[in-house]
């Protein structure tokens, strides 16, 4: 029948084909993902510049 090597194979390839279809999605999620993150951070930034210091 199959060996280890084979069903190893067949997984990859199996994963890939999935992989592939969700990557756009993945791509986009993580684009909106990193530019929420840059403005949070910008808005803490200008808080804190606009905050007085003791």
């Amino acid at each position: 029948m199959f060996g280890m090597s084979e069903l190893a194979l067949i997984l990859v390839v199996v994963i890939a084909i999935l992989a592939i279809r969700k990557l756009p999605e993945l791509t986009r999620s993580a684009g909106r993902a990193t530019r929420i993150l840059k403005s949070e951070a910008r808005s803490l930034n200008d808080r804190d510049d606009a905050a007085p210091r003791p």
